[in-house]
């Protein structure tokens, strides 16, 4: 048994068209089960923009005051995940759309206050049981697609704004913990991979191991949100998940055209 645990954003989500195509990728590319994450953070600020509301980003992540979380559950839990399902039912993939508080399938803490206050943003704690992988494997026996934004909740009324790399590779995790079965994480992009130069597009990196990316942090030559999507590569990569890769959904099933992450 084989699950394709799949995490698109950036640019894919913010051009209809290039969505579309990324979601026929993901249909017709991949076999067995799948599970489809989303993000959506550059809808959020046009949303924002257009409301007057100024949003802060910090490190690569979202400071979520009230006003701003209300715009991302809108925007997330809405906008963008009714039209990503409607899209894969126009390729023939049965789709369910999900937050993290549907069937109780996410659950979170809101993240600590140290010296950066993110405000209503959550984490997940492995060791909390907080994927609810007995309705997500129900869902994929029943040949439907779940398809998550990256809206969490805590258990006691309150939605909180969460990291779709985090959620995917938790997810991913949780599914290998409970059932012996290979899991491969995707986090696709508008990138062929990890670029070594920004400005060129065919310099991604073919491979990246877990002490190059300790190298690259401390020297600088990735930043903002690359270093989260890595970690959460990572830490799914030490908890089980059978392969994890970052690239373009056009290469979804091949392996030289995207950046594989190996310990």
């Amino acid at each position: 048994m084989k699950i394709h645990v799949v995490k698109i954003g950036g640019h894919l989500i913010n051009d209809p068209e290039i969505l579309n195509s990324s979601l026929k990728d993901f249909c017709s590319k991949l076999q067995g089960y799948k599970v489809l994450i989303h993000g959506g953070g550059r809808k959020a600020d046009l949303v924002s923009n257009k409301m007057g509301i100024c949003q802060k980003i910090l490190q690569g992540r979202r400071i979520t005051d009230k006003e701003t979380l209300d715009i991302v559950v809108m925007t997330y839990a809405g906008m963008i995940n009714k039209n990503i399902v409607a899209r894969l039912q126009s390729h023939n993939c049965n789709a369910f759309g999900l937050c993290g508080a549907d069937g109780n399938c996410i659950k979170s803490y809101i993240r600590k206050k140290t010296d950066i206050d993110y405000g209503y943003v959550g984490d997940i704690d492995i060791h909390r049981k907080s994927v609810n992988t007995r309705f997500i494997q129900f869902l994929l026996k029943n040949n439907i697609i779940p398809v998550f934004c990256s809206i969490t909740h805590d258990g006691t009324g309150n939605l909180l704004n969460t990291n779709a790399d985090t959620i995917a590779s938790y997810i991913a995790v949780s599914l290998k913990k409970e059932k012996d079965c290979q899991i491969e994480l995707h986090f696709c992009f508008e990138k062929k991979g990890v670029l070594r130069d920004i400005k060129d597009p065919e310099s991604f990196y073919k491979k990246i191991s877990f002490n190059s990316f300790q190298k690259m942090k401390k020297n600088h030559t990735i930043k903002d949100g690359m270093i989260p999507k890595l970690e959460n590569a990572f830490f799914a990569l030490k908890n089980g998940v059978t392969k994890v890769s970052i690239g373009l959904p056009k290469y979804l099933n091949d392996v030289n055209n995207k950046t594989i992450i190996c310990l």
